[in-house]
């Protein structure tokens, strides 16, 4: 038995062994055998499409007296909730904004955040009443990060533990499971889920109320479990400083029924005994992945991650020019806008794989796999997460540990000991 003070401990000390997800399930498919005196914790990751997040943000735009109470407030055309606080008279909005509020088609909640955290000038619209003069009134200006003292980001459902490949067996339709059209007669395939590196997938009951994580790269914590969340899928939400996030983690992402947005999620598992450590050394093939209607989202087969994350195979997509051959109208319209037309935007592209599925002149290449249902194979078209990313994620969050600038934290209630 170990304990979280005894691994902070040899943090500290600069004698701490970390391995990451991916370390460990590699060394299990060699046949090396891995004890819980070998490793101290294990990190895991996730990076992918998550819907349940919005940020609280808090804000002066005028001086005190110049309106009563903000009524409409857009960031960048993006619609914001004013509240809860209306700050009379005091000249500061409180807004919550949803990271799948739309300005339109192409630009909404989750682009808003990557924005706001790289840095970049954001335009304010309010719309108020009560001002000194009895009318209404429409204050615009610009801000940006450092202007904003209070910059918070919430997840109300991330993090899953596992979620679903989606088939659609009957018309094309959109939805916000794909990018363009979903087409029908179960001919292609999307899923979500990042299999043996993601973290409640590796935790065997050390993941609770008050661990410490990082959240698009700031040091954040888990607030408890995430809305729809069950015993046999969890998921999580969570909560970091806006401030301390780093834009190469979190993009907008385009769907063919709307914006949403990509989140980078990292979790330390501190190896406290054997069971840990057999729960954090599960491989793709033992963990399940419902197929499920799009429409109905009913199960209709049940298929494990070794299908679509195939061993050895790097879940990268690539791109190569001189293949391209310029279609007048492209069909590669990039969910993150990573491709320009001429080239990758490295930080924006999340390897979804929508690319290399569309793309005539294949000019982009991926390892996409493909589910088998019921005796046929259907090809998958799209990824909802990025496995790459989420290795990386957990190879920093290893780093940190290592140079002994991220401890562990003690949850102050495990999961479902509520439900």
């Amino acid at each position: 038995m170990k304990t979280i003070a005894e691994i902070n401990q040899k943090i500290k000390d600069g004698d701490i062994t970390v391995l990451t997800a991916k370390e460990l399930c590699d060394a299990v498919r060699s046949g090396e055998s891995i004890s819980v005196e070998d490793v101290d914790v294990v990190t895991t990751a996730t990076r992918g499409i998550m819907s349940g997040t919005l940020a609280i943000l808090s804000f002066p735009v005028a001086d005190p007296g110049v309106f009563s109470r903000a009524e409409q407030v857009f960031l960048n055309g993006v619609p914001a909730n004013a509240g809860p606080c209306p700050n009379e008279h005091l000249g500061i909005i409180d807004l919550v904004v949803h990271g799948t509020a739309e300005r339109d088609a192409r630009y909404g909640g989750g682009h808003l955040f990557r924005d706001l955290i790289r840095g970049a000038g954001i335009e304010v619209a309010v719309k108020a009443s009560g001002t000194g003069a009895g009318t209404d009134a429409e204050i615009t200006t610009t801000i940006d990060i450092d202007d904003i003292p209070f910059a918070r980001m919430l997840t109300t459902r991330s993090a899953y533990r596992n979620y679903n490949a989606f088939v659609n067996p009957g018309e094309t339709l959109s939805t916000i499971f794909s990018v363009a059209d979903f087409k029908g007669n179960c001919s292609e395939a999307m899923f979500g889920g990042c299999g043996e590196i993601n973290p409640l997938e590796k935790d065997a009951g050390t993941i609770g109320v008050g661990t410490r994580i990082l959240l698009n790269g700031a040091v954040g914590y888990v607030l408890g479990e995430g809305t729809r969340s069950t015993s046999v899928r969890r998921n999580l939400s969570l909560f970091a400083d806006m401030h301390e996030m780093d834009g190469s983690c979190i993009s907008g992402f385009v769907t063919s029924a709307g914006p949403d947005l990509i989140n980078s999620i990292a979790v330390p598992i501190p190896v406290l005994n054997k069971d840990v450590l057999s729960r954090a050394s599960r491989l793709d093939s033992e963990i399940e992945l419902p197929v499920v209607d799009i429409r109905t989202r009913k199960e209709i087969g049940r298929i494990d991650y070794s299908q679509v994350w195939r061993s050895g195979s790097d879940p990268l997509v690539t791109f190569e020019p001189s293949l391209c051959i310029h279609c007048s109208a492209c069909n590669v319209k990039c969910p993150t806008g990573a491709f320009t037309g001429s080239e990758v935007i490295d930080d924006l592209c999340c390897n979804c794989g929508h690319c290399a599925s569309v793309c005539a002149g294949e000019a982009f290449a991926a390892e996409m796999g493909s589910i088998v249902l019921r005796g046929r194979e259907i090809p998958i078209t799209l990824r909802h997460s990025d496995r790459r990313g989420a290795i990386k994620l957990a190879d920093d969050l290893k780093q940190m540990i290592e140079r002994g600038s991220f401890l562990l934290a003690e949850p102050v209630q495990r999961l479902g000991e509520l439900i």
